[in-house]
């Protein structure tokens, strides 16, 4: 700034030393170019001549005003850039005050009440920021950021689930914004100047980022070491900075009535008369017993075995003196995506909480609490990551007996996984789901008309509630995969195929089960010689 100041103060000193130059050369010139008389001889012109004089003059006078003119453009241009620099350094003074720089955060402990209403101030921001009271438009289905539940003893998390690579795209929104901010405020410490030194400072940009490292402590705050390159070779810029955590802090509080409302229960059905029954026993302890607020819609594709599902409904609507049913018949061929549709467009009364299930689908009572307490209309839909059972043979092949269904259902690292690629059960409001626009009918048979539906509220501004629950199971059966199938769609079936078998533990030990029999035999031949 005080080159500039200096700039500006000598600039009509210089003007006119140009002025001067300017004019001397026009006189030299002007001697110079006087045409020669007879003698050959140059005539210089008489100084006391009118004519003559009279014509330097004009010329003087011109070329003064030429420059006085250009004297007068060059303040206008710099009275221009003076202004439009104290309108970019107001903009910026008032971003700085709206959006406070976190690293630039002093509280003055000598004004308490100060410091609090700008800690207060700071941290609202953030809840702001954050998607709390309102759903944010996401590009892809991995973009959603998921809910981690818990109980009083257990935490039930997604860091082992089946979508993580060893090395991907920060495709989740929260974590891509955070790494983005923190190189950009490295990089603006980086170019501060220190005050110091008087030689013309490097200008660091992100091109210079080498690495970096971060932890979090989830009661304290965020960590970040940035590495970027030196001034020379071998020489490096190392970046420290921390995220703070700061209070909790109460966003709402609010009653909850959750006894009037009611779940309908859409299930898509071909044939699995077997299936059905099953699913019918749970639905009736779950959903009728424990329950009582909830509304089975079957749409069943086809006729065979038809009568036979009907029969099921109907002995389980006696004995359980349940009427809230309703029973769609298509002579078409199976849709899982034109099932749910018709069932969700079916409904006549008031506006319900739809949970589009399967038939070989577990839940518990508590999960359609949760059913009902994360979806609101036109706030939230809710989509569960359910535990999927592996095969039961290959689980407890070793034991004398499969156990009951019900002692099947433990949550355990042998037993099954979250299904955290999956989003054919989803809870929200039948309001919702029509404004959305339904499902994809173009999809025939399995899979895709999830990811297309799921998709499309993440386009909303619906929140999308996407957590663990510990109350919804898929229960394991051996799946057919359709040569009728799209090649896309054999590949996600096939893919979902071998993932529900077993763990990779378990089916390493049935991969190489000949050689541990075969080390077996040897012990026990090495056993007999030595007893020998």
């Amino acid at each position: 700034m005080m080159l500039r100041r200096g700039f500006i103060l000598f600039l009509p000193r210089l003007v006119g030393l140009l002025v001067v130059a300017c004019c001397s050369v026009s006189i030299v010139y002007m001697l110079a170019c006087t045409p020669k008389g007879d003698n050959q001889q140059l005539a210089l012109p008489r100084v006391h001549s009118p004519t003559v004089k009279e014509g330097y003059e004009a010329v003087l006078q011109e070329r003064e005003e030429q420059h006085r003119n250009y004297i007068i453009s060059l303040k206008k241009q710099i009275a221009q850039l003076k202004a439009e620099l104290q309108g970019r350094t107001e903009q910026l003074k008032n971003m700085q005050n709206q959006y406070p720089d976190p690293l630039d955060i002093q509280l003055d402990h000598s004004k308490p009440e100060k410091a609090q209403a700008n800690l207060l101030a700071f941290l609202r921001s953030q809840v702001d920021k954050a998607e709390v009271h309102s759903g944010v438009k996401l590009s892809t289905e991995y973009a959603a950021v998921p809910f981690e539940s818990f109980t009083l003893q257990k935490v039930y998390q997604l860091e082992t689930g089946l979508t993580r690579h060893p090395e991907e795209k920060p495709v989740r929104k929260d974590k891509r914004d955070e790494l983005i901010e923190v190189i950009e405020l490295a990089v603006g410490s980086l170019n501060k100047p220190d005050g110091v030194s008087k030689a013309k400072p490097r200008v660091y940009t992100a091109s210079d980022f080498v690495e970096g490292i971060y932890r979090t402590e989830k009661n304290k705050g965020t960590l970040y070491e940035l590495t970027f390159k030196g001034d020379a070779k071998h020489q490096f810029k190392k970046i420290v900075l921390f995220r703070p955590f700061g209070p909790v802090m109460k966003v709402k509080n609010e009653n909850l009535n959750m006894a009037d409302t009611l779940i309908n229960v859409i299930v898509p059905l071909a044939k699995r008369a077997s299936k059905f029954r099953q699913f019918m026993q749970n639905f009736r302890e779950m959903g009728i017993q424990q329950d009582g607020r909830i509304h089975l819609t079957v749409v069943y594709f086809g006729k065979e075995q038809m009568n036979e599902v009907k029969s099921i409904l109907e002995n389980t609507s006696k004995s359980a003196n349940f009427k809230n049913f309703t029973f769609i018949q298509l002579n078409e061929e199976f849709s899982r995506g034109k099932g749910l549709d018709v069932g969700a467009r079916f409904w006549k009364g008031n506006n319900v909480v739809l949970f589009f299930c399967d038939v070989d689908i577990y839940f518990t009572a508590e999960f359609l609490n949760s059913c009902r307490l994360n979806t609101q209309p036109g706030k939230k839909v809710f989509y569960p990551v359910l535990f999927s059972q592996y095969n039961p043979s290959i689980i407890y092949g070793h034991h004398d007996s499969i156990p009951s269904l019900e002692q099947q259902l433990i949550i355990k690292k042998e037993t099954g996984f979250w299904r955290d690629f999956g989003f054919g059960m989803t809870c929200q409001y039948r309001s919702d789901f029509i404004n959305i626009g339904g499902f994809d009918l173009d999809i025939k048979g399995w899979g895709g008309e999830d990811v297309h539906l799921y998709r499309k509220y993440l386009h909303s501004n619906l929140m999308v509630i996407r957590t663990p629950v510990r109350g919804l199971f898929h229960l394991w059966h051996e799946k057919q995969c359709l040569d009728e199938l799209t090649p896309e769609q054999y590949k996600m079936c096939m893919q979902s195929k071998a993932m529900n078998e077993a763990s990779h533990g378990q089916l390493g030990m049935l991969v190489f089960k000949q050689e541990i029999e075969t080390h077996l035999h040897r012990q026990k031949l090495s056993s007999k010689k030595t007893a020998q």
